[in-house]
């Protein structure tokens, strides 16, 4: 994982030099050459509400240079508003206050080898000006915690590469000052757990960003650490205990701050990110099909996979034969990266799986008997939960494998699908397609995997009327009786869903024979081709149940009962018999 992770950094050409890492600036103090203040620009896309501003190539320290020595520091060339201009509510705080002093001597200390940093620095040491910067900020209501740095005439110090060797140079005296170099082995003596080559380890890995909206810390979370006496071994020290060198470890802290912050999909408390040996076009990623929205939402994911593989299969997409998939769901838990999963494979097997994903959840759409349109992740996911916020982060993960390596639907999930199904049934909410295809899906995929009944051929899209399980069944006589009661009496308030449908599912012999003769009654106040429609239709189906009903349903029957219940209702919904029916079946 870590060594793709790194190859993906060189693909890309992400700067990996430790001490060196992309950083978001909204905000701009425009000088003159002179120093005197013009104004504040705001950088990146302004007509954006969640601008983040403009990347660049910024001087970054570690968490223990930022510590050494026991000063409180800032960071150089770059820092939040509180800090460069001692605005916003933190303005009195002392180590805010101290911050600001590094901020204005680093400058200072710098300008020896870039002199307009002078400029700078003592813009912030005129008492007149920094105030006529904080009024501009406070007019344009600008948040202190926003990074903001400065422009002299047409030079904009960041972007320039003038200060790079400077900032080697302190950072080199930083760790000598910082006791980081005294070693406690031999140089050269660990193997990099990634290059293979013999290195001298770092002692303390990078940050990773853009965890903090799911568990991990906005200053950044660290994917390899050990912080406690309990993860080390061999009186090794810290991350010695995985001996990546320091030019790795900035290599794939560089390759996860790129995903994360470029292609990062959240889903509850996680974050998934996912990439390609070889380039492919946004419209070819079978993963995106997964979340598509709007336009590319109508179009039939089925039919779309369909069609790639048949290309790959031609000969006529060699790129995508012959490429890869590397997908990682992650989140953070206080200072850590927690790694949920890690995945890959072939290209190819993807665009298999994602297909076999969409064709094992197709169903009709209970309100006119159409198939429903491909199920997106989240409506699946949404179909086990109360509301979104409930998902657990190894949940998410655990459904996601189950989407892209094709594999059985965990009984967890069966269990959670069914009881979120019953509680819209007996409430006479409306039933997304989401929930009676991943009770489908179970069922397809378990007995593929054992290698038993072809169940696609058994559990289709729409209505089977010659299901072989009783438990199907059953679940469609509900339904067909709940509907005989509304044509005979129209809306009754609790009507036969609520106040059996739970009872049934799981005990239908002790339910079912009883509704049955009920539904004579209900029967009797019908007129011509209707009741006999009714009276047809319920023999049909007590013939599929055959002798008697089943006693208790388990937890796989029960889901079959409520995937019955659910195809009939839509194709009572849909099919009419008659003109008299055409005009009943209106009110359903």
């Amino acid at each position: 994982m870590l060594h793709q992770l790194v190859q993906y950094a060189r693909d890309h050409n992400l700067a990996v030099e430790p001490g060196f890492k992309p950083k978001d600036v909204r905000w701009l103090i425009v000088l003159d050459d002179n120093g005197q203040f013009l104004d504040i620009m705001e950088l990146g896309d302004t007509d954006d509400r969640r601008n983040k501003g403009r990347s660049f190539l910024s001087p970054d320290m570690s968490q223990p240079q930022m510590k050494s020595g026991g000063i409180i520091k800032s960071h150089f060339l770059t820092d939040a508003l509180d800090v460069v201009l001692l605005y916003g509510k933190n303005a009195d705080d002392p180590k805010t206050i101290k911050k600001h002093e590094y901020f204005k001597n680093f400058l200072l200390l710098a300008s020896s080898s870039m002199p307009v940093l002078k400029i700078m620095s003592d813009v912030l040491t005129d008492a007149d000006k920094i105030e006529l910067i904080r009024q501009r900020a406070a007019e344009k209501k600008i948040k202190d915690t926003d990074k903001i740095t400065f422009q002299i005439g047409d030079i904009l110090p960041l972007e320039t590469s003038d200060w790079h060797d400077w900032w080697r140079s302190f950072l080199k005296n930083l760790s000598g000052q910082s006791g980081d170099q005294q070693q406690t082995l031999v140089s050269g003596s660990m193997r990099c757990f990634i290059s293979g080559g013999l290195v001298d380890p770092e002692k303390t890995h990078p940050k990773i960003s853009g965890l903090g909206d799911v568990g991990g810390q906005a200053s950044g979370s660290v994917m390899i650490g050990f912080d406690k006496d309990s993860f080390a071994s061999y009186n090794l020290e810290q991350s010695k205990n995985a001996a990546v060198s320091v030019t790795m470890a900035a290599a794939y802290r560089a390759a996860l701050d790129h995903l994360i912050k470029n292609s990062a999909k959240r889903f509850g408390g996680v974050k998934i990110i996912h990439w390609f040996k070889g380039k492919i076009a946004d419209q070819d990623d079978p993963l995106s099909w997964l979340e598509e929205t709007g336009e590319q939402a109508e179009l039939n994911a089925i039919a779309r996979a369909r069609k790639m593989l048949e290309s790959i299969h031609s000969g006529e997409r060699p790129d995508l034969k012959e490429n890869y998939y590397y997908s990682m769901t992650m989140s953070g838990a206080g200072g850590r990266v927690m790694l949920r999963d890690w995945m890959e494979g072939r290209f190819e097997n993807l665009v298999e799986n994602i297909l076999c994903w969409f064709e094992d959840l197709s169903i009709v759409n209970v309100k006119d008997g159409a198939l429903a349109p491909p199920c997106k992740f989240l409506a699946v996911l949404g179909s086990t939960v109360r509301v979104l916020d409930d998902l657990a982060a190894p949940h998410i993960a655990a459904m996601l494998r189950v989407a892209i390596r094709q594999e059985m639907i965990p009984m967890h999930f069966l269990a959670a699908a069914l009881n979120r199904f019953k509680i819209n049934a007996i409430q006479d909410n409306y039933i997304h397609a989401a929930s009676p295809g991943l009770l489908k899906a179970y069922h397809i995929r378990k007995n593929r995997m054992k290698g038993g009944l072809n169940m696609s051929d058994v559990l289709k899209p729409g209505l089977n009327e010659d299901h072989p399980d009783p438990a199907y069944h059953c679940g469609r006589l509900m339904a067909v009786l709940a509907a005989l009661q509304r044509s005979a009496l129209g809306d009754v308030g609790a009507g036969i869903i609520q106040r059996y449908y739970a009872a049934a599912s799981a005990t239908p012999a002790l339910v079912l024979g009883r509704l049955t003769r009920t539904s004579q009654f209900h029967l009797d106040k019908l007129e011509g081709g209707l009741r006999y429609w009714y009276q047809d239709k319920i023999a049909s189906i007590w013939s599929r149940i055959r002798d008697y009903p089943p006693r208790m349903l388990n937890l796989e029957e029960q889901s079959l009962f409520a995937l019955g219940y659910y195809q009939q209702l839509a194709d009572l919904r849909t099919k009419k018999s008659d003109n008299s029916h055409n005009e009943k079946e209106q009110e359903l």
